[in-house]
């Protein structure tokens, strides 16, 4: 007569599997996974624009705005054709801040930044 295989033969071989396929399971969890990194375009040119005093607020305030837009651009928070728009406009403030109308410079920047989204405080 053959050997029959009853409830308490299969509970013996239950336990060994179900630690072989919880350590398997495990194992994928101690991988380290390194993170999609989606490809970033290098960050844009400075913008050619006359020598600013260097004391002035409209040099500090343009210089601040112009850093802001190139990492926005650069990390793809901002597109391209609307940081384009926005370099025509802040090469009119640079301009003006260039031949000491700091008012008329500051007046360019804050319509700027407030067409296209951003604090006009900032």
């Amino acid at each position: 007569m053959g050997k029959t295989f009853g409830f308490g033969s299969l509970i013996g071989i239950a336990a060994p599997l179900s630690l072989f396929f919880a350590a398997l399971a495990l194992s994928g969890c101690a991988r380290p996974v390194a993170p999609a990194m989606a490809a970033v375009a290098p960050g844009p040119a400075r913008p050619a624009w006359p020598a600013l005093p260097e004391n002035a607020a409209c040099t500090k305030d343009l210089n601040h705005y112009q850093a802001l837009i190139d990492t926005d651009v650069s990390t793809g928070m901002l597109n391209r054709t609307v940081y384009d728009a926005i370099q025509m406009d802040m090469s009119r403030a640079a301009a003006a801040c260039a031949n000491g109308k700091n008012s008329e410079a500051l007046a360019i920047l804050r319509t700027t930044k407030v067409k296209h989204g951003y604090s006009a405080s900032s």
